[in-house]
């Protein structure tokens, strides 16, 4: 498998860079590869072009925010999914078992109802995300007698469904010609309300936190053992976690409060990549990070673009993402009886 991962990556990285183009290409306004190439190339270089100045608006200020926004949250739910998998030692976890995803759901369901502009929105997600691990954090440290991985899960559980019940109630509550279809659309997740300043704010924030997760990624197959194992190996476990599960939730935090909810990728992406390259956590994420960029901008693009009306995100990915990860699922079964 350790062969693989040049060329792997290598081919991750020019299908991110084709769906790159092929993102800012096609739309109601299509863009042929040339004069995308010719925008592009005035830009780099300070020129200027013979074009209308349309392109410039559609490729940069339209299309540009979104291609980066997918490719970043793609790969910071990817990245914080295989963290997740590898540290609670579950294949079936994803980055909102903690309780961010709906924590920042909370918070920004909270913003619309009180009628809050978008900055705030963002906001308050993103600090409903960190409040709502924060919880999750102390609660299941100071439950003992218990194992600590299944403390943080059950607490995450319990926590994210009561979360849950603050947003039913806030829907329940809320103005249902104004306020319901915003947090309704807010819920599904969506990329077409994202501008430049939006990326100003979150694309620090994922880079904050994927790049503590890629300089310790060689120390996280520890975490996939017990306790007193990786202490025997003269890791200091509480630390690391605590360092890992604060990057993770930052990365989601950060992703999830400009995009709203798109779930799927965090849970399959990993999968995907452990079937490619296999289980080393070290070896695993750069393919990860690639491949949820890659997903997340091929479902923008496609959920753009494929109707009359755009389809959000999150639900063409739970639309390809459970096909695809009982694929998956049989893909690993088979291969591990051969």
């Amino acid at each position: 498998m350790n062969h693989k991962l040049p060329t792997l990556t290598l081919a991750a990285l020019a299908l991110l860079i084709a769906l790159a183009f092929i993102a800012f290409s096609v739309g109601r306004f299509a863009i042929s590869p040339s004069d995308l190439w010719t925008v592009l190339w005035a830009k780099l270089t300070g020129n200027t072009h013979a074009l209308p100045s349309t392109y410039d608006a559609v490729i940069f200020q339209i299309r540009g925010p979104r291609v980066i926004a997918a490719i970043f949250i793609g790969a910071a739910l990817a990245g914080a999914g295989a963290v997740y998998q590898n540290m609670f030692r579950n294949p079936l976890v994803s980055p909102d078992i903690l309780g961010v995803s709906s924590g920042a759901a909370l918070g920004a369901v909270l913003a619309i109802f009180l009628s809050l502009p978008i900055l705030a929105i963002q906001g308050f997600a993103f600090a409903g995300g960190l409040i709502a691990v924060a919880m999750v954090y102390f609660i299941g440290n100071a439950v003992r007698g218990h194992d600590p991985i299944l403390a943080l899960i059950l607490t995450g559980v319990v926590v994210g469904t009561l979360l849950g019940s603050g947003i039913a109630m806030m829907k329940y509550l809320a103005d249902p010609y104004n306020q319901l279809p915003a947090i309704t659309f807010w819920l599904l997740g969506s990329l077409s309300s994202i501008t430049p300043a939006d990326l100003w704010i979150a694309v620090p924030l994922v880079l904050l936190g994927l790049v503590p997760i890629f300089l310790l990624r060689w120390r996280m197959n520890v975490l996939s053992l017990s306790d007193d194992e990786a202490r025997a190996l003269g890791v200091n476990v509480v630390r690391l976690r605590l360092i890992i599960v604060a990057s993770a939730t930052l990365v989601t935090a950060a992703a999830v409060s400009i995009s709203g909810i798109i779930g799927w990728i965090g849970l399959l992406i990993p999968h995907a990549a452990r079937l490619l390259i296999g289980p080393e956590f070290a070896r695993m994420l750069p393919l990860t990070l690639l491949l949820g960029a890659s997903y997340l901008l091929a479902v923008d693009t496609l959920a753009r673009t494929m109707a009359s009306i755009e389809i959000p995100p999150g639900v063409l990915t739970a639309l390809i993402g459970t096909p695809s990860f009982l694929w998956l699922l049989a893909a690993t079964h088979s291969r591990s009886k051969a």
